[in-house]
């Protein structure tokens, strides 16, 4: 029907009345496929964490600079430019985001325009013009023969369009759902950026304290070699018996191996941050080449409120995504279950070329002259009568998949308080640790001191200065892998309270806050 002639249809009482009643109908349908409601794990959530508070606000972006290693933040802005699991990431979201605007087309109408050429030529004395010849109209118009051949060709300009009219809701809570998962991967981009970043500042952490502890291992086997030599020396005056030269020996020997094992976890540490920067290890090797190990800052990580993980966790907002694309798609199985209406058509020009008798010859001209104009309208409604459980099956399968979203996204937000419960407490149990071996370092040093006088002055001996020494270095090497514990500590703690590390957004361009209004929801 025509929007004129729309306009020119009779609007009395009884018309009213069928609009009400049908209006009546649709949203007394439209009742039979809402979506389930959203748990709100924050109503459990404790108000803050065990931990000790601490005043300030958590600025989670670019926090490693506060180690002031140059060299950590041009490893961090490597991997981040050339990882390959964030390129994967990259191309997850890209995906979704085209599968959320697949969905929203859906709600649009679909407007497809053609154009056509038939040319038809079939003989006189069959067909159409077989019957005119046993009608007898040479007979009748014998001034008009018929031709040998019949031949028509037609011209046609058209537009054809679909529409679904979504009354249940249908298309829209697939849009939705699509969207909640574009949501979804976006947050999912930013938890794998995280867990590069992270695994990034921890290796680069490793290879310090590798490094470090293989230059004090190599001066402790030094001592030993010392050490060995004196005992070996007083073994052979008699001055001791072979178990003291044994068991320099064997210390001497546990401390090489221990240092092979050292190496082969430099090794180790350097192939993982290559895979990081997706290169090889020459590329660590030119990255690396002078580096020193980082000063941990003291000052404590403001945790801020659980609440806050809600819309800082990465994760949390994925599943929570998820959550809402089942919800959706539980809406979407519903409607389902009713009457489907849907419209097409097509509108356009048509002319045709040797046409037969008695209808006007036409050019391709007049293929655009306005009386040359057909249309036609098509509705279809269709509902479900039989289809052996299913559709129902269906409903509730989309149902069992929103329970089990909710419960993984009350486990994310479970989890998520804990490990920065824990984080926090591991935290301040690394900093008392760094606190008693860098007193025991004092002690150590002075012990050396007092060693070397006693044996300047000539009442001590050297093996008794050797052992101080060595027990300085020992402890300095337990000192360098406390301070990097301390500082993948402070690491842990800002991998649990996650946030926007970088000032990376979604491959699309656009902030998944401004994204998030797909689904319905308040931004931020």
């Amino acid at each position: 029907m025509s929007e004129e002639s729309t306009d020119l249809a009779p609007r009395g009482p009884a018309t009213v009345l069928r609009i009400t009643s049908a209006s009546a109908v649709l949203l007394a349908a439209c009742s039979l496929a809402p979506a389930p409601e959203r748990p709100d794990p924050a109503a459990d959530m404790p108000e803050r964490f065990a931990a000790p508070e601490t005043s300030g606000t958590y600025e989670p972006l670019e926090w490693w600079q506060a180690f002031g290693d140059p060299v950590l933040d041009r490893v961090v802005d490597s991997v981040i430019e050339s990882n390959l699991d964030m390129a994967a990431a990259v191309g997850r979201v890209r995906q979704a985001r085209e599968r959320a605007r697949i969905a929203d087309a859906a709600v649009l109408p679909v407007l497809q325009g053609g154009a056509g050429l038939a040319d038809l030529s079939t003989p006189g004395n069959v067909g159409f013009g077989g019957q005119i010849r046993e009608l007898g109209f040479e007979q009748l118009a014998p001034g008009f023969p018929l031709p040998d051949r019949l031949a028509l060709t037609t011209w046609s300009l058209s537009a054809d369009f679909a529409y679904e009219m979504d009354f249940w809701g249908r298309a829209a809570s697939h849009a939705l759902a699509a969207g909640a998962e574009f949501l979804a991967s976006a947050s999912d981009y930013h938890a794998a950026g995280i867990g590069v970043v992270a695994e990034t500042i921890g290796t680069y952490l490793e290879i310090i304290d590798f490094r470090r502890r293989i230059e004090l291992t190599t001066e402790i086997v030094d001592v030993l070699l010392a050490r060995e030599q004196v005992a070996s020396t007083r073994y052979d005056r008699g001055l001791t018996d072979s178990l003291d030269l044994h068991r320099v020996r064997q210390d001497l020997r546990n401390t090489q191996a221990s240092l092979t094992e050292l190496k082969n976890g430099l090794v180790g540490g350097e192939s993982r941050l290559a895979v990081l920067l997706g290169g090889y290890r020459e590329d660590v090797e030119a990255l690396l080449d002078t580096i020193a190990a980082p000063e941990t800052p003291a000052d404590p990580v403001p945790a801020g409120i659980p609440a806050d993980l809600l819309l800082q966790r990465p994760d949390v907002m994925a599943a929570r995504h998820r959550m809402e694309a089942a919800r959706h798609a539980v809406s979407a199985r519903r409607a389902e279950l009713l009457p489907a209406l849907s419209l097409s058509g097509s509108i356009g020009l048509q002319a045709c070329k040797r046409c037969p008798p008695g209808v006007r010859g036409s050019e391709i001209e007049d293929l655009f002259r306005v009386d040359q104009w057909f249309a036609n309208l098509a509705s279809n409604l269709l509902a479900p009568v039989f289809n052996g459980g299913r559709l129902r099956s269906n409903v509730s399968l989309a149902e069992a998949r929103f329970t089990e979203t909710a419960a993984i996204y009350g486990s994310a937000v479970v989890t998520a308080v804990n490990e920065v419960e824990t984080s926090l407490a591991v935290m301040e149990n690394k900093r008392q640790r760094h606190a008693l071996l860098h007193s025991r370092l004092e002690e150590a040093r002075a012990t050396v001191d007092v060693r070397s006088q006693r044996y300047e002055a000539g009442i001590g001996s050297y093996p008794d200065y050797l052992d101080a020494l060595r027990t300085e270095l020992a402890v300095e090497s337990a000192l360098t892998s406390a301070e990097r514990d301390l500082a993948l500590a402070r690491l842990a703690i800002h991998r649990a309270l996650g946030g926007a590390w970088t000032h990376s957004e979604p491959p699309d361009g656009e902030t998944v806050a401004a994204k998030r209004n797909r689904t319905g929801e308040p931004a931020g």
